[in-house]
């Protein structure tokens, strides 16, 4: 099976590079690739120290920036190698402070993998949620190099629990120990064998909770709220997007509206501006405009969400009417009602806050402006649907603590 693996790896780069002539993301994803090496030949001496930590994308890297912020702190004489599978985390991380050497995960060939972790040499690698590549895990094996899984989540209809996934269940073994967020993870984790497992929980909870600690005011957003109720939808595609105009087109004037779409590319900005009756302005825009006088505000800029999220009374999660859903902790942190797209399946946190009705799936327009309504005519509902989603988080949190333990025993 490895040999078969092997095989279709080299077809799908072969595909991949050839696709990449007609898709800039695709491009970034391979030509990324091809300077991954002399990324890490520049960055990384024999006689360096390392730790290497693996995340797919932007959302595990959240999950793994407390442990990676911990190691920093911890292990000062260490380089730390955070390396990434898809580009809408390499492309938006790839300057960060929080690593010493950020790079694309070369494709996983025998040979990459081996090359690899030569070049590396960590003293432990830290894969993130899901990530589970054989050839790597294989070649860490090799070098007897310790390996941890943190914040995973299982499914049963995942390949390592059918009986035609021998060769991936096989793979998962190879990891020293797991570190996983809920029962069902763990159970199903011992029916194939694997009993090194604690469930920890999710790291995210602990990065969210920090944010609580920090400086969230923004002068544009005083400004812009002023005095009234605000609603921020972040993270949104176009299937939320065209939910949320019509609403927003027809709704009475006592509601000030941000929008932070995924993309921001400028003729899908000024296409979503364009959509609005009300009036309506830029992020890029705020310097010649007077912001308490606009009722819709589109913020055109990466990395201002989170602190724009302490603003809001309410707030919409984009995602679950199309990719996947994006990250509810963020605004459920400051205690305040969300609402989410119906398909948030997988999502644990998610699943157990529409259990406990601290977040709300909407199927359509309609039920959108219903449950819209009923929070704005309900100051009472707004606020215990706030506390259910920050003593989630607060009760939760703690998931780096256990993983800081065991890897101080590993190093």
């Amino acid at each position: 099976m490895r040999g078969i693996y092997n095989v279709i790896v080299q077809i799908s780069w072969y595909i991949l590079k050839v696709l990449s002539l007609f898709s800039s993301k695709l491009k970034l994803f391979v030509d990324g690739r091809k300077q991954s090496f002399e990324v890490l030949g520049n960055a990384i001496s024999k006689e360096d120290n390392t730790l290497w930590v693996h995340a797919a994308s932007l959302g595990e890297y959240e999950q793994g920036l407390p442990i990676i912020e911990r190691l920093k702190t911890e292990y000062p004489s260490h380089k730390i190698v955070l390396t990434f599978f898809s580009p809408s985390g390499y492309e938006v991380k790839k300057n960060t402070t929080a690593a010493d050497v950020v790079a694309y995960l070369p494709m996983d060939t025998a040979k990459n993998a081996t090359r690899f972790v030569e070049a590396v040499h960590p003293d432990l690698a830290i894969f993130i949620k899901y990530e589970v590549w054989p050839n790597y895990m294989y070649a860490l094996e090799g070098k007897k190099v310790p390996s941890i899984l943190i914040s995973a989540l299982f499914k049963k209809n995942q390949a390592y629990f059918k009986a035609y996934g021998g060769f991936m269940r096989n793979t998962l073994k190879k990891f020293s120990y797991y570190f996983v967020q809920d029962e069902n993870s763990k159970t199903l984790l011992q029916s194939i064998g694997i009993t090194r497992v604690t469930i920890s929980g999710d790291t995210r909870l602990d990065r969210v909770s920090e944010i609580l600690d920090r400086d969230n005011s923004l002068d544009f957003m005083e400004a812009f709220k002023s005095d009234k109720l605000c609603f921020v939808a972040g993270s949104t595609w176009p299937e939320d997007e065209a939910i949320l105009i019509d609403h927003i087109n027809n709704a009475p004037k006592n509601l000030k509206y941000v929008l932070a779409p995924h993309t921001i590319k400028k003729d899908k900005i000024l296409g979503l501006a364009g959509a609005f009756t009300k009036k309506t302005t830029l992020y890029s825009n705020i310097a010649d405009n007077n912001l308490r006088d606009y009722d819709v505000l589109i913020i055109d800029h990466i990395g201002l969400l989170t602190k724009i999220y302490s603003y809001a009374d309410m707030a919409y999660v984009g995602g679950g009417f199309s990719t996947g859903l994006h990250n509810t902790l963020e605004p459920a942190v400051f205690g305040i009602p969300v609402i989410i797209g119906p398909n948030y399946e997988g999502f644990k946190e998610a699943e157990d806050l529409v259990k406990q009705k601290g977040i709300y799936p909407i199927k359509d327009q309609w039920t959108f402006g219903e449950l819209l309504k009923k929070l704005l005519d309900n100051t009472e509902l707004r606020k215990q649907t706030g506390q259910i989603n920050a003593s989630y988080i607060s009760k939760n949190k703690g998931a780096s603590v256990e993983i800081m333990d065991h890897i101080r025993k590993l190093l």
